[in-house]
């Protein structure tokens, strides 16, 4: 048995383009600080397309919601350094909540500059797309700034359509789960859509 099939549950090694081996897993409490001081980190720029308007640091609120999701309806990955959680720095941070009421969730994925253009976007989107599966959903959706073209061609290439927003200057991406292998074409790319702030 090989030591990625001891691992538990959602948790993965994943080698980067550049070489770098990050720990992607369930978020946890423990991550809170290193997800403050990982958001630090972000450039102003990147904190725009993220979280669509600027801000400057993570509410405490924000970051209890981000680490400590609700088990039925919401799911977060960490790509962190292979480190115990609560020591190791968060490279990015993938989410999906279901939209009460629906069979339908939203997903947010934050990639940080250092890591970017690697492909942990599109390995962090599939995995929100196969928890989505689980949960017998029908949609995936997430809400994404017209000028980020590096989320929305992440999105076509897997299958995502687009939608008109209600928000000017967003564009809203689509997978239908039913029809949609979410799988895409193989080549790297990293993403960024809404995180709810």
């Amino acid at each position: 048995m090989s030591a990625r099939n001891r691992l538990p549950p959602w948790h993965e090694q994943v080698r980067l383009a550049n070489g770098r081996e990050v720990l992607v897993r369930p978020i946890r409490a423990d991550d809170a600080e290193p997800l403050r001081a990982s958001f630090a980190l972000l450039q102003p720029e990147e904190v725009r397309q993220r979280f669509l308007r600027p801000i400057k640091e993570l509410s405490a609120e924000a970051v209890q919601r981000l680490t400590q999701p609700q088990p039925r309806s919401e799911f977060a990955l960490v790509a962190a350094e292979p480190l115990p959680p609560g020591e190791a720095l968060v490279g990015a941070v993938a989410r999906a909540s279901v939209c009460a009421g629906t069979r339908d969730a939203e997903f947010a994925i934050l990639v940080s500059h250092y890591v970017a253009g690697m492909g942990l976007g599109r390995h962090l989107m599939r995995r929100l797309v196969r928890w989505a599966r689980g949960k017998k959903l029908e949609r995936l959706h997430g809400e994404v700034l017209e000028s980020n073209q590096p989320m929305l061609s992440l999105a076509d290439s897997l299958g995502f359509r687009r939608e008109a927003s209600d928000t000017p200057g967003l564009v809203r991406v689509v997978l239908d789960l039913a029809t949609a292998d979410g799988q895409g074409a193989v080549s790297g790319g990293a993403g960024q859509a809404r995180f709810p702030g």
